[in-house]
């Protein structure tokens, strides 16, 4: 058998097996006694329905893990790779029209066989936690224009790709990586400007109490924002969140309108300062550069590999640099994964740092404290993840960690 082929089975099947474990694992840590320091915030009905919100999220993610693996090991084994590139190519076209062809195929089948698990998760599992706000028309309206969003930087940069790896030999996967910083550059700057305005209705923060608040938090941190807006998050769903976002004289603050139902001014200003704390400790940018980093190293990697007949012969296509391409991507799984781990851990640690900023911005951690254990009554958190799952999954560190720290301080 291919030695390809034996890698991408062995690491796709294992890494499989591994969220299994951590996903029982952390069924089995729910623990029926409600945590002492949220005795305040849930009652005991309130606790049972975030750990049964938590077992039935446990249980669709292992559905849907289970035939994401069985419909690639299907599509793998028996030649549907090929299929999709035979019928790319059948239309005659240039290699890089070719190409963006077959991806096309590849990313509407994807999407076509994840789609039904979408729709029962929102309009079944959100819905029956009272979470989902969402229409079917206002359903199908996002997923057209996320489609179309994702079209035009997806085909940007598979087609800066496809062009340099045939055009600029040696020197290929430099100028990739040049193109797609600039391309990660520009997401973040037109992102919140220009692509969330389509999905959201952003309206100015009336002046008043909460408006002054954050408008003093902001001029403490030498911050001068644009403006502070209230986002209709509520028609999508009763979840809350909050972002802080932009560049140069461009900063804004963005809340969820679920949010300013929830918690008071003091919570909601302080949940600003944590954000506001991710951008004054650098860690926006050290992420950004981390992020191009490994883009950088994965291109440079794909070059070594991407001339390699035995790559595309592994999943029965015929040389081409598409065709590589999309082996490889699927050959660095576990490096991937592993890269996507070790960022997990600098993250969770970067929202302890910004945590500590928030007490020290407020003078005080109660009201961060008091905010996040309101967002996870909001939320259904699990409060008690396992630590498997933790270290493979959380970008943030479990909340009784998260005050634990914050009393120390």
């Amino acid at each position: 058998m291919n030695p390809y082929l034996v890698i991408v089975l062995a690491t796709l099947v294992g890494f499989f097996l591994l969220d299994s474990i951590a996903r029982h694992f952390n069924d089995r840590a729910l623990s029926p006694e409600l945590p002492d320091e949220f005795k305040d915030v849930f009652d005991a009905t309130e606790y049972r329905k975030s750990q049964e919100y938590t077992r039935v999220q446990g249980r669709l993610e292992q559905f849907a893990a289970t035939v994401e693996l069985a419909l690639l090991l299907a599509v793998i084994l028996l030649g549907g790779f090929g299929i999709a590139d035979s019928w790319a190519r059948s239309f005659g076209f240039g290699e890089i029209s070719t190409g963006l062809i077959f991806f096309a195929i590849v990313w509407a089948v994807y999407e076509i066989c994840s789609l039904p698990l979408t729709v029962y998760s929102t309009f079944v599992v959100e819905k029956r936690f009272g979470f989902n706000r969402t229409t079917p028309g206002l359903f199908l309206r996002d997923r057209i224009r996320s489609y179309i969003i994702s079209a035009i930087f997806l085909g940007l940069l598979l087609g800066a790709i496809l062009f340099f790896f045939l055009n600029a030999g040696s020197t290929a996967w430099l100028w990739i990586w040049i193109f797609s910083a600039l391309l990660i550059l520009g997401v973040q700057y037109i992102f919140p400007i220009w692509i969330l305005p389509l999905f959201n209705k952003f309206t100015p923060l009336p002046q008043g109490e909460l408006r002054e608040s954050l408008d003093a938090l902001a001029r403490s941190q030498n911050i001068a924002l644009s403006d502070v807006y209230l986002m209709d998050g509520s028609k999508r769903s009763t979840k809350s969140n909050a972002f802080f976002t932009g560049f140069g004289r461009h900063k804004r603050i963005a809340l969820f309108d679920t949010l300013t139902e929830r918690l008071d001014t003091a919570e909601i200003t302080a949940v600003m300062a944590h954000e506001i704390g991710h951008w004054r400790l650098g860690h926006v940018k050290k992420m950004t550069i981390t992020a191009i980093c490994k883009m950088g190293l994965l291109f440079f990697i794909m070059s070594l590999f991407l001339h390699t007949p035995e790559l595309p012969a592994a999943f029965g296509l015929a040389p081409s640099i598409h065709a590589g391409l999309l082996c490889f991507i699927i050959l660095f799984t576990p490096v991937s994964r592993i890269l996507a781990v070790l960022g997990n851990v600098i993250s969770r640690r970067y929202e302890f740092q910004a945590d500590a900023f928030a007490a020290k911005a407020c003078e005080t951690p109660t009201p961060l404290i008091s905010g996040l254990k309101k967002l996870c009554l909001a939320n259904l958190a699990n409060l008690t993840p396992h630590p498997l799952l933790v270290f493979l999954h959380y970008s943030h560190p479990p909340v009784l960690q998260r005050i634990d720290h914050l009393k120390k301080l």
